[in-house]
């Protein structure tokens, strides 16, 4: 078949037919996604079904990659990136098997399989199984009634093992930590600005919220949700200082915010705003953009969800990213105050 008319490409889709791999691609309307002709995904309406003769005319399009037959990869790299994804399942359970089991299970030696997954996912597996288990951990002390049934069920062997650990891995003590915050201090102050209400939060370790909005009620009870039971504050004359200092970047962007931050999050979420702070004021980058920047290319949609997981507004510049066709893309509090500040970003960069 030559699949030059859109009914011969159709029925290549249909038929799931592997020899039309390469030579056109298919996206959806509906979902904004484009892939292989041969793609197990669900097949789509022929209503909603556009042809492209590359993958770069697709994206051109506006249309992202699909995330099961990776059209945005060569052929060749497909099974390897296949076995990656399988592995990081394997790593992300409770009693993962060991190293060389998964290596070998992956077709490749332990060496060939730790370069091949740091290229794909930006970390090493141990740094991947390390950061799964510390959220199986968060979970687990969230729901648990003991931290030692917490310990256990996360995958930990010992209470000792863990408590080597648990301070890198919660922030804070065990206990603490499943009391969502019982007994940590938190100062705040409610303010205005040019954007609406800002409320800024702090602990003894620097800024841990700075949350934008039109309700003040609703950023104090945000706050709440995230730091059930804490002790929360209201701001002295030294903190006041701090949310002028903020307020100040909000209507200057030019201004620097030297303020420490106490930022929380797995540890591909902290990966992902350390790079947020490296964008320059007055650019942006893709979601794309920032995946390559870390080094985990395929991890687009885990970018998009640490961005809008952000609890720290300005000082790490979610707003900054964007979508890769130029759309402003989602932001926590709100599109217009995200045109807003890049608005302004921009304004002072040129003068």
């Amino acid at each position: 078949m030559a699949y030059t008319t859109d009914q011969e490409r159709w029925t290549a889709v249909e038929r799931r037919d592997k020899a039309a791999d390469g030579v056109f691609y298919y996206a959806v309307r509906s979902t904004g996604i484009y892939c292989r002709p041969w793609c197990g995904a669900r097949p789509p309406r022929r209503e909603n079904v556009r042809f492209f003769d590359t993958r770069g005319a697709a994206e051109e399009g506006g249309f992202r990659p699909c995330k099961r037959c990776r059209p945005n990869m060569d052929s060749t790299e497909l099974p390897q990136a296949r076995a990656i994804e399988e592995a990081c399942r394997k790593l992300a359970s409770e009693n993962p098997p060991d190293l060389d089991t998964i290596a070998a299970e992956a077709g490749m030696s332990r060496f060939h399989f730790q370069r091949v997954f740091k290229e794909t996912t930006g970390v090493t597996p141990h740094a991947y199984f390390a950061a799964r288990r510390r959220e199986r951990v968060q979970e687990k002390l969230s729901q648990s009634k003991t931290v030692t049934e917490a310990i256990y069920d996360a995958g930990f062997q010992s209470n000792g093992r863990f408590y080597a650990k648990s301070n890198e891995m919660l922030g804070m003590k065990p206990k603490a930590f499943q009391d969502a915050g019982t007994r940590v201090s938190i100062r705040f102050a409610i303010g205005q600005c040019s954007l609406g209400s800002i409320l800024v939060a702090a602990t003894e370790k620097g800024v841990c919220s700075i949350l934008l909005g039109d309700d003040p009620e609703v950023l104090l009870a945000d706050l709440q949700r995230r730091f059930t039971g804490a002790d929360l504050i209201g701001g002295d004359a030294e903190f006041e200082e701090w949310v002028a200092q903020v307020v100040a970047h909000v209507e200057q962007p030019g201004r620097a915010l030297y303020l420490p931050l106490d930022i929380r999050g797995t540890a591909f979420q902290q990966q992902v705003w350390q790079a947020l702070r490296e964008i320059p004021p007055g650019t942006t980058s893709s979601y794309e953009d920032v995946a390559k920047r870390i080094g985990s290319p395929l991890s687009v949609r885990a970018v998009a969800r640490a961005c809008a997981s952000n609890q720290i507004a300005v000082a790490i510049p979610c707003h900054r990213v964007v979508r890769k066709d130029g759309g402003s893309g989602g932001y926590r509090w709100g599109i217009d105050r995200k045109n807003a500040l890049l608005e302004r970003e921009q304004q002072h960069v040129g003068k």
